[in-house]
């Protein structure tokens, strides 16, 4: 592995100490409550004592669970969560109902429920907002300065747009299903800023159908698309660890996307053929493909990255440095690349199952946090160690798989993670993983020089 970060001593949480970090209390109910209307005001959430005893003695506690939130009727029907964003304001979490593993969801009744947590009398098992959505719900995205706005995309490959402040008539905008729209489950949504209005915001989806779409509200609810792009087999770009696609096969199946901090037209996409592909919005060259489009489709890629040993299901993009990102797949694996070469800087296995979602910090360059098959939520601090997670917290008790999770852009210290069971937990992160240390962005830069020369 090329890293010259120099590993220091791991302090790590045994087994007694992560059940008692699994057991965390939740926020108990002041008292049923109808849902109302999100409130906007960040109060901040109150903080929780955080002494515990560990293996090596008395030391601060690292992470602790503030609530356990959950829409029962969505847990009876056997949903998963598929997906969580926080909203601007990092006062509400929503999230995704539907499901990841096989079969045809695409007439599943389904959800997407937000919980204001600044709320008096918070009810974990009482969202503030429920969407009830005619297919299972595979991603979803806040929108960037609309506190109530949330993009979300479906099983059936429609995309939407929903009001939650709005719970009698939520729907702001939909692509309908037309030859514009995805023809496979939507994985990921993202809002990007217009080019020529970067205070009107578009939407990015990405699908299993080889397609990543741009599309504008426009009148009348709809959802129009304005730009597009199909990844094609003989179009990306060459890596010699490729294996040749079978015969006949053309599109490549998108499953996850990031954008650079630096460079607002760069992309990263994470494919069905487990390589990440390095995108461009302004790419040009015509994409050689027969799929129906209202508008002219574009071939994005442009370089092929050594792949995983199987498909990847998340990619994120450093905020800290605008060559390196992550990406994590059915392979177990966790990938640290350079932009600038196709082989990856550093593989890390962090499971025997499949690993469903990494992210960045927002705030500590060289930490990150991914999502387990195994039922885990693992931090990474690589000024720690860059072979071993600095914590790893246990998520789910029958250690069925975690799908998603996201850092609070705006109370720093939370951080959302949603599993099989239906359950959104809400972790409290100590000032370890919320404040830089004296050389890390040295170190961050450290590490990107690793690139081969």
């Amino acid at each position: 592995m090329a890293t010259r970060v120099q590993p220091r001593q791991l302090c790590r949480a045994g087994s007694a100490g992560a059940e008692a970090l699994a057991t965390g209390g939740a926020a108990s109910a002041e008292g049923p409550g109808r849902p109302g209307p999100l409130q906007d005001e960040t109060l901040g959430v109150a903080s929780v004592p955080s002494q515990w005893r560990g293996v090596q003695g008395i030391r601060r506690e690292t992470v602790t669970c503030l609530h356990t939130l959950g829409y029962p009727p969505a847990q009876g029907q056997g949903l998963h969560v598929t997906s969580v964003s926080w909203n601007t304001t990092g006062s509400v979490v929503a999230c995704a109902y539907g499901r990841l593993d096989d079969g045809d969801w695409s007439t599943l009744k389904s959800f997407v429920c937000a919980w204001n947590l600044d709320r008096r009398g918070l009810n974990p098992q009482q969202p503030s907002a429920v969407v009830e959505v005619p297919s299972a719900v595979m991603c979803l995205a806040f929108h960037p300065t609309q506190p109530s706005h949330v993009a979300g995309g479906l099983y059936s490959g429609e995309v939407l747009v929903w009001d939650v402040s709005n719970p009698e008539d939520p729907l702001l905008w939909r692509t309908g299903l037309t030859d514009d729209t995805h023809t496979d489950p939507v994985y990921q949504v993202v809002w990007l800023p217009e080019p020529r209005h970067s205070h009107r915001f578009q939407v990015l989806s990405v699908a299993t159908d080889g397609k990543v779409l741009l599309w504008q509200g426009v009148g009348a609810g709809q959802l129009q698309l304005t730009d597009g792009f199909a990844l094609v087999v003989q179009q990306l770009p060459r890596n010699a660890k490729l294996k040749k696609p079978p015969r006949g096969e053309t599109e490549v199946g998108a499953t996850a996307v990031a954008f650079s901090s630096f460079d607002p037209r760069l992309f990263v996409l994470g494919t069905e053929g487990g390589f990440p592909l390095k995108c461009s919005l302004a790419a040009e060259e015509a994409a050689l493909t027969r799929m129906p489009s209202s508008v002219p489709l574009r071939a994005p890629a442009q370089l092929t990255f050594s792949p995983h040993g199987g498909p990847i299901y998340s990619v994120s993009c450093s905020p800290f440095h605008r060559n390196l990102f992550l990406s994590a797949g059915t392979d177990g694996h966790i990938h640290l690349y350079s932009m600038l070469q196709a082989q990856p800087l550093a593989s890390l296995q962090l499971s025997h199952k499949y690993l469903f979602a990494v992210r960045w910090s927002p705030v500590r360059p060289l930490v990150f946090a991914a999502a387990s098959g195994e039922g885990d939520v693992q931090l990474f601090d690589l000024q720690k160690s860059s072979q071993k997670p600095t914590v790893s917290i246990k998520q789910t008790q029958d250690e069925s798989p975690v799908y998603c999770l996201e850092f609070n852009r705006q109370q720093t210290q939370l951080l959302a993670a949603g599993d099989a069971e239906g359950t959104v937990k809400v972790w409290q992160l100590s000032t370890e993983f919320t404040e830089q240390g004296p050389r890390e962005t040295e170190d961050l830069e450290q590490l990107a020089a690793e690139v081969a020369t």
